[in-house]
């Protein structure tokens, strides 16, 4: 009988691509299913980025790039962070990888190891807490509540840090939750931050570019007294709708690059050529379709909070950035996998469990609105007459 490492049996999911899995079966058996649970935008990639890769296959770009990345595309990342964050990046801190999910990876391999802590926002993306315990570290939640509109209380976490703890996760705007944190939260962390200098700092900041209702992103980089300990996370995925080219990038401080390239050549050499300079023509090339994209977002978010907010038992808030409403469901009776999973087999509509983000996400579900605004009206009406047929329910539920 073959004998796995007993560290596979911790590593967890990303119980979005489950769902996916069963809503397709679903369909292929000719169901109606509405797909409100896989969070990547609707939109096609730009037809200047898509020309931009077919022009580097046309022109031979085929082979091996330098395991960091291409030089052009290198230069145009820290010329893409200091058009938007005001801030200097040299090239060569920037490694590029295939997908966010790399330098996320990367970062909690570098850092966590038994007897290690290691910090992570909860309800958050799950693969945070997944690798933390495949690296044999500690997850540490650090709570995001809907009180302080999913974000974090600085002084909570800073009371989290122990002599163990090696290393940080932030994201903002947040997965699932859509919460923002906003810059005096992040300034009180930063200067807390100063009394722990082991602690290394992994900002995700994906979602940095979706933002609603003049909420601000504040980039970690902005912040000089961690820039020697702060490892950035981005990526083209959902900016500029490329979650299949399967290219993201780190800014790594000079400390910590040697290792993080070690661990790119050891792990996919490098990324794909053609890719590369698809991503150079998206940070280089017109910002419109990124503007119409999350203007797009923005009237779907209006419209799906409010249909929410309509509905028995829920409340729904407005998120600041991404694509997902992250609405409190306890009205409803049902915990979160329970309606989960009766949503997509009796109402064929998917959605997300909260606990498929943590233990914090009890109580709620994640809805991504990176649908047509159609879909989300009937997927709001197979809602309402589904909670309206639940057992006791009398055709209403308390709010």
């Amino acid at each position: 009988m073959l004998q796995m490492a007993a560290r596979m049996s911790v590593l967890g999911t990303e119980t979005a691509f489950e769902v996916l899995a069963r809503a397709n079966a679903l369909a292929a058996q000719g169901r109606s299913i509405i797909n409100l649970g896989i969070g990547q935008p609707d939109f096609p990639t730009p037809q200047h980025i898509v020309d931009a890769g077919r022009k580097a296959l046309a022109d031979g770009h085929h082979g091996y790039t330098p395991a960091n990345g291409i030089p052009q595309l290198r230069e145009a990342v820290a010329a893409d962070l200091y058009r938007r964050h005001r801030v200097e990046v040299s090239p060569a801190q920037v490694l590029v990888v295939p997908g966010g999910k790399v330098t996320m990876f990367f970062a909690i391999l570098m850092f966590g190891e038994p007897g290690a802590e290691i910090l992570y926002p909860n309800p958050g993306f799950p693969i945070y807490e997944s690798v933390i315990r495949f690296s044999g570290a500690v997850p540490v939640p650090i709570p995001l509540y809907e009180s302080s509109g999913f974000s974090f209380s600085a002084a909570e976490v800073l009371d989290k840090i122990t002599p163990r703890t090696r290393l940080m996760i932030i994201n903002s705007p947040a997965n699932p939750t859509g919460g923002v944190v906003p810059r005096a939260e992040f300034d009180r962390l930063i200067a807390g931050l100063e009394r722990h200098p082991q602690v290394a700092i992994l900002s995700d900041e994906i979602y940095g570019e979706i933002l609603y209702d003049g909420a601000e992103h504040v980039s970690l980089l902005g912040y000089p007294s961690i820039r020697d300990r702060l490892i950035l996370l981005d990526g083209w995925s959902k900016t500029y709708a490329m979650t299949g080219w399967r290219l993201g990038y780190g800014i790594w401080p000079p400390a910590l690059f040697a290792a993080a390239e070690r661990l790119a050549i050891n792990c996919h050499s490098c990324v794909n050529a053609a890719a590369q300079f698809a991503g150079i023509a998206a940070l280089t090339g017109s910002r419109d379709p990124v503007q119409q994209m999350v203007d797009a977002f923005a009237e779907r978010r209006r419209f799906i909070v409010e249909a929410l907010n309509g509905l028995p038992g829920i409340r729904c808030a407005n998120p600041g950035g991404a694509f997902y409403t992250f609405p409190n469901v306890t009205g409803t009776g049902l915990d979160a996998r329970t309606l989960q999973s009766q949503m997509l087999e009796e109402a064929g509509v998917a959605a997300i469990a909260g606990t498929s983000f943590g233990e914090f996400g009890e109580g709620y579900l994640r809805f991504s609105y990176a649908n047509s605004r159609e879909a989300i009206a009937e997927a709001v009406e197979r809602i309402r007459r589904f909670l309206g047929n639940l057992p006791g329910s009398g055709g209403s539920i308390a709010r």
